[in-house]
């Protein structure tokens, strides 16, 4: 079982010249989202939501592997 949930998938394709890959997802109870560039899925940010605002998020190398294999699956 998976320590996280993919609840969202956004491609934005050539905006601003570039493709991204926007995941939103649940680990530990709160939820996140990693913005990836979508050619070689070097993230451009994370963001972790709490109390109607978002934070930059601090997640473990382990963490952000999982979510970027999965994305590398679906895209």
């Amino acid at each position: 079982m998976k320590p996280y949930e993919i609840n969202n998938m956004i491609i934005d394709d050539e905006f601003d010249g570039e493709e991204f890959v926007t995941t939103d997802f649940a680990y530990q109870n709160k939820d996140y989202s990693i913005t990836f560039k979508k050619a070689d899925l070097e993230i451009i940010n994370t963001w972790v939501f709490k109390d109607g605002t978002s934070l930059p998020a601090n997640l473990s190398d382990n963490i952000i592997e999982l979510i970027r294999e999965e994305v590398k699956k679906r895209i």
